[in-house]
């Protein structure tokens, strides 16, 4: 007879998840890597997730012969294209007290990623973000890329007071709580899913740790600088306007999360 707890979830502290989209060729090396990098330097118990958001090539039959060949690697589907969709989908049925995730093509170093997630772990912070763009990262990109990063974050510091550096580094953690408050409130399931996601939890008043990284661009990335820079501007638009007419839940997610204003020692 099977004890009812084999079939339980094993518990995790952490769920690192892979958003991927068409990357048959790539999601192997990128969870072969992390997973022998998981098991050498972290020592929480932790699970791979990859997220294969609407693959039309064989991304999707990869992730699953991953998944039978290594232990804590885990697979799902979402039929809707976009890193946002994934994400929210993946964090929502994590079983992890954290969620995080990285990008498949690995630009981030690994070495990040205690940092990362310890501030988190710890409760010192609900989320923590890499950054491109404080002094101690060390980055290498083509100057249109780094004018373009540069150029967007000084955007969301004007138009919606960001005090955050760094929206867009693929290189995340969240605490699994926090998530599930913050993720029906973000519309987006693309590439302004990150920058809608810090922006609420900045206002909410949640702590946002942010970790310097080495990072180098991927020659070899199919982002459309062009038309994701269209769509970033239309959600900053959008998320702009529902900040301004009170459309968002601030105050009462505040209140829900404990997060309220410090006061002066009497």
């Amino acid at each position: 007879m099977t004890d009812p707890a084999d079939s339980r979830t094993p518990d995790y502290v952490l769920d690192i998840v892979i958003p991927v989209h068409n990357e048959e060729h790539d999601v192997g090396g990128c969870v072969r890597r992390l997973h022998e990098y998981v098991c050498t330097y972290v020592p929480y118990s932790t699970r791979i997730t990859v997220a294969d958001n609407a693959s039309s090539d064989h991304t999707l039959a990869v992730a699953h012969g991953l998944a039978d060949e290594l232990p804590d690697v885990d697979v799902i589907h979402v039929d809707v294209k976009g890193r946002g969709a994934a994400l929210h989908a993946a964090w929502l049925k994590s079983p992890a007290d954290v969620v995080a995730y990285t990008d498949v093509d690995l630009s981030t170093e690994l070495s990040a990623l205690m940092p990362l997630v310890a501030s988190v772990i710890s409760g010192h912070s609900d989320l923590a973000i890499g950054s491109r763009l404080v002094p101690s990262s060390r980055v290498v990109r083509s100057v249109k890329r780094e004018f373009v990063s540069r150029s967007y974050n000084l955007l969301l510091h004007g138009v919606l007071g960001a005090r955050f550096s760094d929206a867009q580094c693929g290189f995340k953690a969240v605490r699994a709580d926090v998530a599930r408050e913050l993720l029906p409130l973000v519309a987006d399931t693309g590439w302004f899913f990150d920058t809608e996601l810090l922006v609420i939890a900045e206002r909410v008043g949640l702590r946002i740790h942010e970790v310097p990284v080495d990072w180098v661009d991927d020659p070899g990335s199919r982002v459309d600088i062009a038309a994701t820079a269209i769509g970033d501007l239309k959600g900053c638009w959008r998320l702009g306007r529902a900040l301004a007419t009170r459309a968002l839940p601030i105050r009462e997610l505040r209140k829900s999360l404990g997060r309220k204003p410090l006061r002066p020692h009497p």
